[in-house]
């Protein structure tokens, strides 16, 4: 199996992990998208409570050359951790919503 392959199965993996952690309930549904063409993966919260919608990408996740892209990460604990634990590297792990300074501190790469 390549590096590729290898990646899109854990990131995946990752993903479904937190949409069964996180389940459905009365008002929100997790949704996940995978695009394997464009290496793009969500974990998309969508529902209505009353009259207010709920929307928006709980995890996003790009891999762009040989590096993983947090592009967005809305959960409490962070999931870059689970990406270390699941075998990626940390200097293969881009911390993308934080500023370049900030990624420089925990030691993941930086872009």
């Amino acid at each position: 199996m390549d590096a590729l392959t290898s990646f899109r199965e854990i990131v995946e993996k990752v993903l479904q992990d937190w949409a069964d952690f996180l389940g459905n309930d009365e008002y929100a549904q997790m949704e996940l998208v995978f695009d394997q063409t464009r290496d793009r993966y969500l974990l998309l919260e969508t529902g209505w409570q009353g009259s207010d919608r709920i929307y928006g990408a709980l995890l996003h996740i790009d891999i762009i050359e040989d590096k993983v892209w947090i592009q967005q990460d809305g959960t409490e604990e962070g999931n870059a951790d689970e990406l270390v634990a699941a075998g990626f590297p940390k200097t293969q792990i881009v911390l993308a919503y934080k500023s370049l300074k900030r990624r420089q501190l925990p030691g993941f790469a930086v872009s």
